[in-house]
């Protein structure tokens, strides 16, 4: 029998060095983001800039199909709470708008200026601003960071009211951390500051899931091994809750690629994402 012990956090964190021509992203991104939101724009389907909090960064686009919506996808995007923002996920959008539904992407206060407890109350603003603005149900999705924001949603302690928590029909959280205190091992932490309150306040494998929530937890088989653990830990002990759970790994695709499937209204990502 062999034992394993990991002791290097932040190399199991670490995605880009560990992928072929890992260092395109995040700026391979940029453009098709751009020309997405571009001719979105032109169409008269976007708006942009739509703010839902004082913070600079509280901000958010929504992108609408044609016609009247089905009802509201969020998308939160990741970056470890340290990066990025709204502007380099905008082509995501492009899957479930053609299938006709509206796509709210928020940006948020980073880490050091923010706490992650303090994003997630702002992603909860984001997503009730989004939908005073689109009927019908609510759709959840995010990425690494993001899928830890969106499980987060649906918790017992969720900073959402009753009245949003009720209209979410699906959360799919996309190669979540979900459980933050390896995380708390990283070097980063010196800027996210996680300490253990706070990792066990903001942690959705630490935490109950609401009642009816029905979650997916999706990752790339070419990942991390540590995202794949995570992706199963939280389905594994929310369906050990009652919650009605699934958790997929997608062959072959890394951290980056996994997102491709939104894109695509026939991809089993998208399909997953908005199945009834």
């Amino acid at each position: 029998m062999s034992y394993f012990k990991l002791t290097d956090w932040d190399s199991a964190y670490t995605n880009s060095a560990y992928i072929v021509d890992g260092d395109q992203w995040p700026e391979a991104w940029i453009e098709p983001a751009r020309s997405f939101r571009d001719s979105m724009a032109a169409a008269g389907r976007a708006k942009l800039d739509l703010a839902y909090g004082p913070g600079e960064r509280n901000r958010f686009d929504l992108f609408l199909p044609e016609g009247e919506p089905k009802g509201l996808v969020v998308f939160v995007h990741g970056g470890y709470w340290l990066q990025l923002d709204k502007s380099y996920w905008s082509h995501l959008a492009a899957g479930s708008v053609t299938a006709g539904y509206a796509v709210a992407i928020p940006s948020y206060t980073l880490c050091p200026q923010n706490r992650i407890g303090g994003i997630g109350k702002e992603i909860a603003a984001a997503i009730t601003a989004a939908a005073e603005m689109v009927g019908g149900p609510i759709i959840l999705t995010g990425h690494s960071a993001g899928g830890q924001l969106v499980a987060r949603m649906m918790t017992t302690t969720s900073p959402l009211g009753e009245m949003i928590l009720g209209r979410i029909r699906h959360v799919l959280a996309i190669s979540g951390v979900h459980d933050l205190r390896p995380i708390m091992k990283r070097k980063m932490n010196k800027e996210l500051r996680i300490d253990d309150a706070e990792a066990r306040a903001e942690s959705p494998a630490l935490l109950e899931p609401v009642d009816a929530i029905r979650l997916t937890c999706w990752v790339g088989g070419a990942e991390r091994a540590e995202f794949i653990r995570q992706n199963a830990l939280l389905a594994n002990i929310w369906t050990g809750l009652g919650a009605a759970t699934e958790a997929v790994v997608e062959p072959d695709k890394h951290h980056f690629s996994v997102l491709d499937g939104l894109m695509d209204t026939g991809h089993p990502l998208m399909r997953t994402l908005l199945a009834a």
